[in-house]
């Protein structure tokens, strides 16, 4: 048999794949749902790839509310890297938008292009990437100043999180890491 070639989509998924038949399922608004669900998934990417790419460039846009400018003026302004993996361990790591570590104060600006959901859910995440900054670099976050920035639906929320909020994130990260390990080192 030869086999038609489709080299263009090697390494990727089908929203409506084999692998993931619950699509059967759907009602037709359901589907319609889940590929524009697909679709702003994309959209985000992109704009999250143009995003570190402009303030990497030190690109400043025209001063506004919206929530791309302001979040590439602001990790400008701050002189934060992008698109850094912060990682514990193998279960633990993730990569924030926008992050900086200067003058005793370690700085993490999210940048959220989807629509749904309340800004202040996307806070947690932003949390845990503090604790895994402290845990990776070895630092008590009593000991520094955090400011946890998202930016979302033309919305700025600044959060600045206590030692009190962090150490529990860390010590969770910990725990389940060792429960992992245990288990993975017993054949489980």
């Amino acid at each position: 048999m030869n086999w038609n070639k489709h080299s263009n989509l090697e390494g990727t998924h089908a929203t409506f794949g084999a692998s993931q038949s619950s699509w059967l399922r759907y009602s037709d608004d359901k589907v319609i749902t889940v590929f524009l669900n697909k679709k702003a998934a994309e959209i985000g990417t992109r704009l999250h790839a143009w995003a570190k790419e402009t303030i990497d460039l030190g690109i400043k846009q025209s001063r506004s509310n919206k929530t791309l400018c302001a979040y590439v003026n602001d990790a400008i302004a701050f002189k934060m890297d992008t698109e850094v993996l912060l990682y514990y361990s193998k279960y633990f790591y993730g990569t924030a938008d926008a992050i900086s570590f200067k003058n005793n104060t370690l700085r993490i600006h999210d940048l959220k292009t989807g629509s749904s959901g309340k800004i202040e859910e996307h806070i947690e995440q932003l949390e845990i990437y503090a604790a895994f900054f402290c845990l990776e670099y070895d630092v008590n976050p009593g000991d520094i100043k955090i400011e946890l920035r998202v930016y979302k639906s033309d919305e700025v929320l600044v959060h600045n999180p206590t030692v009190e909020d962090i150490v529990p994130i860390m010590d969770r990260i910990i725990h389940i890491d060792k429960l992992l390990a245990e288990a993975e080192s017993e054949g489980l």
